[in-house]
């Protein structure tokens, strides 16, 4: 996930990363932070999820919160290795070093790590900060569903895209994967081109135009492919016979 966010080989600049529950942890959160970026998911089971408390010492403070609201933060802990986590970001920026690389550094059997652990409060942080930006604000929430809409749209597009075998790269060569998913990209790109033209196309007439409201904008996708014809075309003279003879 953080390295598609660094190295994404386009000229957009990246701000916010919408996933699912699957796609956050406190880790995830904190990397982001360091990063720059707002990582949004979108949680499954909001129920389970707990809120940090910022200090120790009020336990009576918010009192419509006690059911969910847990231990303090260990802002000690963040600011004693706050520049090893700086270190490793900065390591993931720069491209010196792989998110796997770094995460494989502190999962095999060294979670106790100071900085991993770190890591670990830093994320519990900004997480309680975004769940009670999640929980407060409507448009939040509606926001972070089209994000992942527009996700789950383009994953779409790839099966409808990649039809062959099943959607499955059957090689084991690196080349030939890479040559396969480039080749699904660039479909892609050409796929929402042209729908962009086309769409522009109607919109630049105002009796088209007239008739869009904010929430029919708001719902425009140049990712639409009900009217391509992925399989070719077939023609059949059905007045011709084959040249084929009979015994």
């Amino acid at each position: 996930m953080i390295e598609g966010l660094l190295r994404h080989c386009t000229e957009m600049k990246v701000e916010t990363n919408y996933v699912d529950s699957h796609g956050q942890n406190e880790v995830a959160f904190a990397f982001c932070h360091l990063l720059g970026f707002q990582l949004m998911p979108r949680l499954k089971r909001i129920n389970v999820q707990k809120l940090y408390r910022p200090s120790t010492g009020n336990n009576d403070a918010y009192p419509n919160l006690q059911p969910i609201l847990t231990r303090a933060i260990n802002w000690d802990l963040i600011r004693q290795q706050y520049d090893q986590m700086v270190k490793y970001a900065t390591a993931l920026r720069l491209g010196m070093a792989e998110t796997e690389a770094i995460l494989k550094r502190f999962t095999r059997g060294n979670l106790l790590h100071p900085t991993y652990q770190a890591l670990a409060e830093l994320g519990k942080a900004v997480k309680t900060i975004f769940l009670c930006k999640y929980l407060h604000s409507v448009e939040l929430r509606q926001e972070i569903n089209a994000g992942l809409n527009v996700v789950e749209n383009w994953n779409s597009a790839n099966s409808f895209i990649f039809y062959g075998k099943g959607g499955e790269i059957a090689t084991n060569r690196l080349s030939d994967q890479e040559l396969a998913v480039l080749s699904l990209h660039l479909l892609q790109i050409s796929l929402v081109y042209i729908n962009t033209l086309m769409i522009q196309q109607v919109l630049s007439q105002p009796q088209w135009m007239k008739l869009m409201k904010l929430e029919d904008l708001r719902a425009l996708s140049p990712l639409i492919w009900g009217h391509v014809n992925p399989y070719g075309t077939f023609r059949l003279d059905l007045n011709v016979r084959l040249p084929i003879e009979t015994g």
